[in-house]
């Protein structure tokens, strides 16, 4: 089913690895344990708070503190499988990303609410590497408000220790998550949050971030939202809010990532296929890209660089997309602009066995195949080079109509 490589012999490699990420987890669960049974946070520099998860916390408020409204409540959808694989081919590993590959054929869509909560206080952090961004949503009692990739994390102690006060704010609406800057999270977190407001007239009270990206940008102009009309926040000053809303959602529930699909949908009949090249980024890259790239000019594929394009040919590109063959990454995360119907066919390294790109192609009613692919020596999973057996890529494509 997966080409050349067999997966027979890194399973115990798999395995091992697996068992490390978790035992790190779990020492580094031991303190944020400690302050759940009444250790004072500031003992550990405020490196962790009592959490408490944002249904909980509006359940025990009175009326006038804070309020939920399901905008959609939670239910299951049933999925195919990947064209290339039997059930008994799915990874049962989730712990990174709270599901796993085997959960999308029943994959739980969550609920998308709105919930309106009173004197909070929303601190950041951002990581020294890579500069991903974390909020954190700190309630009127000290404990951290829990949320979908809004969590307190180590990260904030110095925000949190630091006692300044921050920016007040009346009243605010909050969609931002981890990693907002981020391709993929943008047009699967936040695009679509914004597209709710817009059609619910809601938009009002927005706060933006002041470092956004010009994709970020560009796409809310497309959807007739212009970002000057906002107040922005600053990483570096915590908010203090009297009336929060805040926004959750789920990153790949079908009518949400198919609202964007729908805001920027084109009039073109999808017939290019396309190859995603990753060959100037960090990682991830395709090792032997030089001996794909032949097969597949000859199969009818171009290629493309997404950083060489601007967001609205991503856009249009994408939208003329029939079949989009590409390596783990967000520039796969544009397949939320491909018509229905189409293919996407991912090529990904087994030991990290990330269900993104998976649930969100099922989610847009794309034939999905995933791709085993040799992976590299690299400190972080996301780091490792790639090298995919030309031949499965070959049988895999001659299987699309």
């Amino acid at each position: 089913m997966q080409g050349s490589f067999s997966t027979d012999s890194a399973a115990p490699l798999e395995t091992l690895r697996s068992a490390g990420y978790s035992a790190l987890w779990h020492i580094r669960k031991m303190p944020e344990r400690a302050i759940r049974y009444g250790i004072p946070p500031q003992l550990f520099g405020w490196r962790w708070r009592r959490r408490e998860p944002l249904f909980e916390y509006v359940a025990r408020q009175p009326d006038d503190r804070a309020s939920l409204e399901i905008v959609r409540g939670a239910y299951t959808e049933s999925y195919p499988l990947p064209r290339n694989m039997t059930k008994g081919d799915l990874s049962a590993q989730g712990a990174l990303w709270g599901y796993a590959i085997r959960d999308v054929p029943n994959y739980r869509v969550s609920e998308t609410y709105i919930a309106g909560l009173a004197d909070m206080r929303m601190v950041f952090a951002t990581t020294p590497d890579k500069g991903d961004f974390f909020p954190a949503m700190i309630g009127p009692d000290g404990q951290s408000i829990e949320a979908r990739e809004t969590s307190y994390r180590p990260l904030h102690a110095e925000a949190s220790a630091s006692g300044r006060c921050g920016r007040r704010l009346g009243r605010a609406m909050w969609i931002w998550e981890r990693a907002y800057h981020n391709h993929s999270h943008w047009l699967t977190a936040h695009l679509p949050k914004l597209l709710l407001l817009k059609n619910r007239n809601e938009v009002d009270g927005l706060v933006l971030p002041e470092r956004r990206t010009k994709v970020m940008d560009h796409s809310m102009r497309m959807i007739g939202i212009e970002p000057e009309d906002y107040r922005t926040f600053s990483f570096d000053d915590p908010l203090e809010i009297d009336d929060l809303r805040f926004v959750g959602t789920d990153r790949f529930a079908p009518d949400l990532v198919n609202s964007v699909r729908a805001a920027f949908a084109g009039s073109e009949e999808p017939t290019r296929k396309i190859f995603i090249s990753r060959r100037n980024s960090r990682g991830r890259k395709l090792v032997n890209e030089d001996e794909l790239w032949p097969v597949l000019r000859l199969l009818g594929f171009e290629r493309f660089l997404m950083e060489d394009l601007e967001f609205e040919q991503q856009v249009e590109l994408m939208q003329q997309t029939r079949i989009l063959v590409a390596p783990h990454g967000a520039g796969l995360t544009n397949m939320i602009f491909c018509p229905a119907g189409g293919h996407v066919l991912e090529i990904a390294d087994p030991g990290f066995p990330n269900p993104n790109f998976y649930a969100l192609s099922s989610a847009l009613g794309l034939n999905y195949a995933l791709l085993h692919a040799r992976a590299g020596k690299a400190d972080h999973p996301l780091d490792r080079d790639l090298t995919v057996d030309v031949a499965s890529v070959v049988r895999s494509l001659r299987q699309i109509a």
